[in-house]
């Protein structure tokens, strides 16, 4: 069986790693991929976006399975695309992706639902938005509608922030056409929980919990990133915290979007804030989340191909979706100045066993050496019984990883630790 990745990231080294456990499948494409996964799968020169030519290559070489990872691609159509081509895929259709794609709509869709969700306001104009931040309570939370590299979200502090932050999206176009429109909500507060789900529009089936570190240096300091590190499973996301979710947000939402004409069909993500009136709904993301797939997927018992294809074939009410009794911790490996200017070209080694469980970011093969090409060069994953040793053999790995300008945080999962002592 061929099976094509469309990516180029850590989370898709993550996904290629599990789907080669499937005996099936005979080759694994990468759409671009990136040095690292060059040595797990065919690696092709097209970009993410090209859909055109990512549906032009899956015909050509009679690709029999397609996974579209990255949440851009999702956003443009690229199921759509290569469905159209008879090719089965794994992922939503632009039509549902829109649930990333529009902060707006997302929004919307929640409060006509009933979906618990902070308090918002929209904004089309800069003026209204203007005079609402200088009135609002602060802090206050100020998201440009559409994608932006997952960094379209900025949570002002103060009333000068605030402006700086609609004058920034809307005037100056940080975040280019999708700060056409914003959203200004209340800023919630309480533990962050990630859950990652499978759903064929007819049933959810919810990962593990996770828990992200957004903050590029120790102690939740520093500039937002992409992620630094995940743990999972996340402490706070107790039982009946998973019940109530399941109850009042996650069927909720799967329902709401067949009520829209938008069948939501692939992983579904739900960002969510556990505050002290209940779960709410942070963001939706139309895809796995990065890294929490590092650590999700390495405690996933059942194929995740087979699964995947039970989301295809809206079978997964009859597909057994199983995690692990373990734990996971996944260490970012960085190049310093992340996320402003870093430099790169730096080999890489590591030795063979840390290896198995490294997925690869941003790395580019040169004359056979593997270099930094990214801002997020590695993430390393360890499984084990408990979190404490979890955390230990992670970061024991990623010290046995070598390249200069390396840095990560050396605190990811001490908030974790601390809320299981608190239990």
């Amino acid at each position: 069986m061929k099976v094509l990745v469309v990516g180029g990231g850590g989370r898709e080294h993550a996904i290629i790693k599990k789907i080669k456990e499937n005996p099936t499948v005979t080759e694994i494409f990468a759409l671009p991929g990136n040095g690292g996964i060059a040595a797990d799968a065919a690696c092709v020169d097209i970009g993410a976006k090209d859909i055109e030519k990512i549906v032009a290559f899956a015909a050509e070489n009679k690709v029999d399975y397609a996974v579209v990872a990255p949440d851009d691609p999702l956003v443009l159509g690229c199921v759509d695309a290569l469905e159209e081509k008879g090719i089965p895929c794994f992922g939503p259709r632009k039509n549902a992706a829109i649930i990333e794609g529009s902060k707006v709509f997302s929004k919307n869709l929640m409060k006509k639902y009933h979906i618990p969700t902070a308090a918002y306001e929209v904004f089309t104009d800069m003026a209204s938005a203007l005079e609402y931040v200088n009135t609002c309570e602060i802090p206050v939370v100020i998201k440009a509608d559409g994608l932006a590299l997952g960094k379209g979200v900025i949570i002002a502090q103060t009333r000068e922030e605030a402006v700086d932050a609609v004058k920034s999206i809307m005037e100056d176009k940080q975040f280019g056409a999708s700060g056409d429109q914003i959203v200004v909500e209340e800023f919630l507060t309480g533990p962050e929980v990630s859950v990652l789900s499978f759903t064929d529009g007819h049933t959810v089936k919810p990962m593990v919990s996770s828990m992200d570190h957004k903050r590029a240096l120790d102690n939740d300091e520093g500039l937002n990133t992409g992620g630094m590190g995940t743990i999972a499973p996340n402490p706070y996301y107790t039982a009946d915290v998973e019940k109530r979710c399941m109850e009042e947000i996650f069927l909720p939402t799967m329902n709401a979007m067949n009520a829209e004409g938008r069948t939501f069909k692939g992983c579904l993500y739900f960002g969510l804030m556990l505050t002290p009136k209940g779960p709410k709904v942070i963001e939706y993301n139309c895809r796995f989340g990065d890294p929490e797939t590092q650590v999700v997927l390495p405690l996933l018992k059942s194929d995740l191909l087979t699964v995947m294809q039970a989301v295809t074939n809206e079978k997964l009410s009859e597909t057994p979706v199983e995690f692990k009794d373990e734990h996971a911790c996944c260490v970012v490996l960085a190049s310093k100045g992340y996320p402003t200017h870093y430099d790169k070209g730096f080999e890489i080694t590591m030795p063979e066993e840390a290896a198995k469980t490294t997925y690869v970011a941003g790395a580019a093969l040169k004359d056979g050496k593997l270099l930094t090409s990214g801002g997020r060069v590695l993430g390393v994953t360890a499984t084990a019984d408990t979190l404490k040793n979890a955390i230990t053999k992670a970061y024991t790995l990623a010290d046995s990883i070598h390249f200069d300008n390396a840095f990560c945080r050396r605190d990811i999962g001490a908030r974790a630790l601390k809320a299981q002592t608190e239990e």
